[in-house]
């Protein structure tokens, strides 16, 4: 009995140690599976890096602001998460409420300008109009100044490097339009707003749902903003193609309308790369004032490409110092060729633009930054992203 039960026990060690060495050989067989599949991911993230280069983030907090951060890091963003954001927070409010007082009591009993579906407080004049402006730049000034940009380097440059063309219309034109219509700029965050309302309070397009924003919407209105409204469909609506253009043609004629602000690549980018330009800026045939931003950048960069706008705020607040350079090209005036030819115009422009601020000309846009966004949500999945199937 004794010698059975033995080659019994027998008998299950062996079963059982067999079994460990084929688990053993499986999952040796598995290794080179597992690697594998890790390294075609590794491939498919640089290659969706390399396809949306322009929305990329590259610095320390990586992909959407969510990259593991060294230590000192940690420390620093520790230290500012109790002490320089409650503190920034505070000071923003109260500068964005005092100025929304301001507004508010130099609107007081004036009707805004209700054309083309718009409305705003852009046409008032004299004192008034004075005030909301003056007070306005300085405030933004301060604003950048309170969230770490105590410093901003601008460039004006002049004529001498603009195109040939450029110059040759430019001694054609009457002292009355030497003004530009409108300015163009590269678009790289939020930010952009607040330093072009500091340097020259002008108008932006923004979606109509600001106009009814808390603080934000009054402010917006005095600025003259151009809200987009796509869902209008009455008979006499424009477009905001046709307000744009109206506004560009009033600002060249009329000295005492406000500039119109335009980002024509429609979209932000990482700084690096200049996406092609949308032609509303360019429809009027009216001179332009070329813009060139960039935020240089060790830890984060303030550029607002591919992070959430919480998480964006909250780190670009925690950090103790942003750097902005500005440069400002010469009035830009077309020739009559690109006056007639809206695309030439707008194409001349951005490669002018490129050349002066050593950015990279990329052919993608809007529609491929939302495609990247939702392959780093995993909306998508990465080989459909960047193997897409024909129709």
């Amino acid at each position: 009995m004794g010698s059975e039960l033995n080659g019994i026990n027998s008998k299950q060690a062996k079963t059982s140690e067999s079994d460990l060495n084929d688990h053993d050989a499986s999952a040796k067989d598995d290794r080179p599976l597992l690697e594998s599949a890790a390294s075609s991911a590794a491939e498919d993230i640089q290659e969706l890096e390399k396809k949306f280069a322009a929305f990329v983030r590259n610095d320390v907090y990586g992909s959407m602001g969510c990259g593991k951060l060294p230590l000192k890091e940690k420390l620093l963003l520790g230290v500012a998460l109790v002490t320089l954001l409650p503190l920034r927070l505070v000071l923003v409010m109260a500068i964005l409420v005092v100025y929304y007082l301001i507004c508010r009591i130099f609107t007081l009993f004036s009707t805004p300008n209700l054309e083309d579906e718009q409305e705003d407080f852009a046409h008032l004049t004299g004192c008034r109009r004075a005030v909301i402006v003056q007070s306005g730049r300085f405030l933004s000034r301060l604003l950048l100044f309170t969230i770490g940009f105590y410093w901003i380097n601008e460039t004006h440059k002049d004529s001498a490097n603009t195109q040939e063309n450029s110059k040759i219309e430019s001694t054609k034109q009457s002292e009355d339009q030497e003004r530009p219509g409108a300015i163009v700029s590269n678009h790289l965050s939020y930010l952009d707003i607040l330093y072009h309302m500091s340097s020259s309070f002008p108008s932006f397009v923004a979606k109509r749902s600001v106009s009814k924003l808390p603080l934000i919407g009054l402010i917006g209105k005095c600025l003259g903003c151009v809200y987009v409204q796509r869902e209008s469909k009455s008979s006499d609506f424009k477009g905001v193609a046709g307000i744009v253009t109206d506004r560009v043609h009033n600002a060249h004629q009329n000295e005492l309308a406000p500039m119109i602000m335009l980002f024509p690549e429609g979209t932000t980018t990482n700084g690096d790369f200049l996406l092609p330009f949308k032609t509303g800026a360019f429809l009027a045939g009216a001179p332009v004032v070329p813009v060139i931003l960039r935020y240089p950048y060790q830890r984060f960069s303030p550029a607002w490409d591919s992070i959430s706008g919480v998480r964006h705020v909250i780190f670009l607040l925690c950090q103790f110092v942003n750097h902005l350079e500005v440069t400002w090209l010469p009035v830009y005036h077309p020739s009559q060729q690109e006056k007639d030819n809206p695309k030439l115009y707008a194409n001349n422009v951005r490669k002018l633009m490129a050349a002066e601020g050593g950015l990279i000309l990329s052919d993608i846009g809007l529609a491929e930054k939302r495609i990247y966004l939702a392959a780093l949500n995993g909306n998508n999945s990465l080989p459909s992203v960047l193997h897409p199937k024909n129709d």
